[in-house]
């Protein structure tokens, strides 16, 4: 796919420094660096300033907001030749904070620390992704994704000691065993599937009345990605799918995904839904699928701007999955 990489969170070029992260020394001297900048996280949501256009913020590694962060700094990576460090201060908690909004679906609510500007927020990226520019959203992406694998990993798989920070933010070290641990990436497969003038969509519980989707499944160990495909579209949804090809990939951290999209032909026609997996499916012809990425379909939702599934659609309605 020709356009592949200008999926959201892909395609802006970060340079990730990943020659320096295991040499301390130049690690203290690109902090050093007054070109250095911060990207700032509370509970997995990236600070932005929410002007129009929105970007992501960064701070001065000596601003004094800084000092609410209890663990080292990671470092994502160089632009314009500086350092870029993704620090987390979810220690933090707000006066006026509902926890029952975090987390969910949708998430519209923005927290605003008192040491920062009236315009900086800590926004949910699911919801504004679409308003960052690609190396806006990678930085976000990539901050979130290791940020929140340091948060579930504190402990060695091993032997269970309480593991430390090592390689820039990029290793967590076992103190007791020796064991090294790496950022985990959970590969999934999400499939277009068609059969003749018609997609494949589906909806899970939980997400908004008339919302569809493209259908998706964690690749098992052993399986190739066409393999997955074929597994997870006859679970799913009963359909037996032949021939399969790549399309395009896209970083998803939420948690910490790598959605590869496919291309499937189906092979049958009838839908036997499992319950368990998702709510419902069904075949959308192109015409319906217009209608419903242009928000005119009386009852069904696309799936998410910003998302791969969307982005899969819309290059398949305009024949430009080559």
């Amino acid at each position: 796919m020709k356009i592949a990489e200008a999926v959201t969170f892909g395609g802006s070029g970060l340079d990730r420094a990943g020659e320096v992260r295991a040499d301390a020394s130049a690690v203290a001297i690109a902090r050093a660096d007054i070109g250095a900048r911060a990207i700032l996280f509370w509970r997995g949501k990236p600070l932005i300033s929410n002007e129009r256009p929105a970007s992501l913020v960064r701070l001065p590694l000596d601003h004094p907001v800084l000092e609410a962060a209890t663990e080292a700094p990671v470092l994502l990576g160089r632009e314009d030749g500086a350092a870029r460090f993704a620090f987390d201060i979810s220690s933090w908690s707000p006066d006026d904070l509902d926890p029952g909004l975090l987390g969910g679906f949708l998430d519209p609510t923005e927290q605003r620390h008192p040491a920062l500007g009236d315009t900086e927020v800590f926004a949910e990226l699911r919801r504004v992704m679409t308003w960052l520019s690609a190396r806006d959203a990678e930085l976000a992406a990539t901050g979130k994704a290791i940020l929140g694998w340091h948060e579930t990993h504190r402990f060695c798989a091993r032997c269970g000691a309480e593991s430390a920070i090592e390689q820039a933010g990029w290793q967590r070290k076992c103190i007791t065993c020796g064991g090294s641990h790496f950022p985990r990436t959970d590969p999934v497969v999400i499939m277009l599937i068609t059969r003749g003038n018609s997609v494949l969509m589906g909806r899970s519980p939980g997400w908004p009345e008339g919302m569809f989707s493209l259908l998706a499944g964690f690749v098992e160990p052993g399986e190739t990605l066409e393999a997955a495909v074929r597994r997870e579209v006859f679970e799913e949804a009963g359909v037996q799918v032949g021939q399969v090809s790549y399309l395009s990939s896209q970083p998803w951290p939420f948690p910490a995904s790598l959605m590869m999209g496919c291309a499937g032909e189906a092979t049958s026609d009838e839908i036997i839904i499992d319950p368990v997996e998702i709510e419902q499916a069904m075949w959308v012809s192109r015409e319906e699928m217009m209608l419903a990425m242009s928000g005119e379909h009386p009852t069904m939702l696309p799936a998410r701007k910003g998302a791969i599934a969307h982005f899969l659609i819309e290059n398949w309605l305009a024949d430009r999955l080559d």
